[in-house]
C-alpha cells in the first residue's frame, strides 16, 4: 500500500556516518564461526528539525551473506548517501526505488532506508509501529543460543526457560546436532524449540535431518545452502518439520519462488538482509496471502537495529516468537538510553516519542566510534 506524503516532500539536509565496536557480553559462536565484538555503522540522517537513525548489520567477513561491512560503508559512503542527502523524499519507498538500480548492496541500502523511515516517521508525529502499519503493543519473544558444549547449553535453555522466552533456538553445526538434541528434548520435552543451521548441511546428510524430525521442533533454519532453493525443495518434501528460510531470501521475488516451490514453510525475516523495511513489509504481505507465518532475525543489533526490528514486529503475519531478546543478554551497555527489555517473554513497544521510540546515548556512542564522516548538503 502506497504511504501517504507528507504535505512537503522531506528534505535530507545531511548525514552523519560512524562506525562502531561494541563488545559482546560472551563469545557468540554459530556453524561458520565465533564473533566476540560487534562492528558496525551507526547512520544518522537529519531533516526537517528531527534525526533518523539506523544501524548496519553487515559482518566483517562474508560468512553470512556475500556483503561485507567494508563493501557496504563503501557502498554508503560513495554511493548512496551522495544521492540522498540534499534530496527531497515524499516516503520512504521512495529510496527504495531510487536504490533498485544497485544490484545487492542489500545492507547498506536497509541503513539508508530505515533511517529515513525513522526520520519520516518522526515528521509525521508517528511512532514507527503506526506508520508501518503495526497492530501490536507488545511482541513475543524468543531467544537464540550460539553453540557451546552440551551441559552448558542445557543451563542456557532453563536459564531462558525460567525467564519466559517463548522460544528456545539452539545453533546447531554436523556432529553437534542430535546428540544435542537428545539432551534439549529429554529436559525440556515441552519447550517450543528450533534449530538454525546457517547453511551448513547438504543433501548428503539427509539421514540426520530425517532424524530431527523426531524432536517436535518448530522449524528447521536455513539447513542448506545459502543460494540454493532447489535442494530446500528436495529437503523440504522429505521432512515433516517445517524449513525455515533466511539467507536464501534476499529479495521479494526470492520469497515468491520459495512459496510457490514449497522450498520453505516458514520465512525469517531480516529487514537488513532485504534492504529496509519497505520490502520486508512486501515479504510480509506476500507470506501472509499464502497463509505463511513469520518472525524476525536478528544479528546482534545494538538498541537502535533492535529498537527497529521491535516495530517491525507488530505486523500482522509475524505470529513466531522472534530474536528481539533483552538487550542486556548481548551488550553490558547499550547505545541508547532506554532499556530494550522483555519480561515473561514480552517486549514492548518502544514509546519514546514518534520514529523508533528511543533516545541516542551520545556520550558513549562517541566513546566507541572508531570513524565519523559527515555528510552536508
Amino acid at each position: 500500500m502506497p504511504l501517504s506524503p507528507l504535505r512537503d516532500p522531506l528534505v535530507i539536509e545531511s548525514a552523519e556516518l560512524r562506525l562502531i565496536e561494541l563488545p559482546l557480553l560472551q563469545p557468540f559462536t554459530i556453524a561458520t564461526g565465533t564473533m566476540v565484538r560487534k562492528v558496525m555503522p551507526i547512520l544518522v540522517l537529519r531533516g526537517g528539525g528531527h534525526e533518523g537513525y539506523a544501524e548496519g548489520v553487515a559482518d566483517v567477513l562474508p560468512d553470512y551473506l556475500p556483503e561485507t561491512l567494508a563493501s557496504s560503508m563503501m557502498m554508503l559512503r560513495d554511493v548512496f548517501l551522495p544521492q540522498v542527502v540534499g534530496k527531497s523524499f515524499a516516503n520512504p519507498q521512495e529510496i527504495e526505488r531510487l536504490f533498485r538500480p544497485w544490484r545487492d548492496h542489500q545492507m547498506a541500502k536497509a541503513t539508508v532506508e530505515m533511517a529515513f523511515w525513522d526520520l519520516w516517521a518522526k515528521a509525521q508525529g508517528l511512532p514507527l509501529w503506526q506508520a508501518l502499519g503495526g497492530t501490536r503493543s507488545e511482541i513475543e519473544v524468543g531467544v537464540s543460543l550460539g553453540i557451546k558444549d552440551i551441559p552448558r547449553t542445557l543451563r542456557d535453555v532453563e536459564i531462558h526457560v525460567q525467564q519466559g522466552y517463548r522460544r528456545i533456538k539452539l545453533k546447531v553445526m554436523p556432529g553437534h546436532d542430535l546428540k544435542l538434541l537428545d539432551a534439549v528434548r529429554a529436559d525440556f520435552p515441552d519447550t517450543h524449540l528450533t534449530i538454525d543451521a546457517n547453511c551448513c548441511y547438504t543433501l548428503a546428510d539427509m539421514p540426520v535431518l530425517r532424524r530431527m524430525d523426531d524432536y517436535a521442533l518448530d522449524y528447521i533454519e536455513q539447513p542448506l545452502a545459502w543460494n540454493d532453493l532447489h535442494d530446500h525443495v528436495r529437503l523440504q518434501a522429505a521432512l515433516r518439520t517445517p524449513i525455515c528460510l533466511d539467507e536464501c531470501i534476499r529479495t521479494l521475488p526470492d520469497c515468491r519462488k520459495a512459496l510457490v516451490s514449497d522450498a520453505g514453510r516458514v520465512i525469517n525475516i531480516k529487514v537488513g538482509r532485504l534492504g529496509g523495511h519497505t520490502v520486508a513489509k512486501q515479504v510480509h504481505d506476500l507470506c501472509l496471502s499464502h497463509d505463511v507465518p513469520v518472525w524476525c532475525g536478528g544479528m546482534l543489533e545494538a538498541g537502535i537495529g533492535r529498537a527497529h526490528n521491535i516495530h517491525l514486529c507488530t505486523l500482522e503475519q509475524f505470529s513466531r516468537p522472534g530474536d528481539t531478546s533483552s538487550s542486556s543478554r548481548y551488550f553490558e551497555r547499550d547505545i541508547v538510553v532506554e532499556k530494550l527489555e522483555t519480561e515473561n517473554g514480552l517486549m514492548p513497544i518502544p514509546q519514546n516519542g514518534a520514529g523508533i521510540g528511543v533516545t541516542m546515548d551520545w556520550d558513549f556512542l562517541d566513546s566507541i566510534s572508531t570513524s565519523v564522516q559527515a555528510f552536508p548538503a
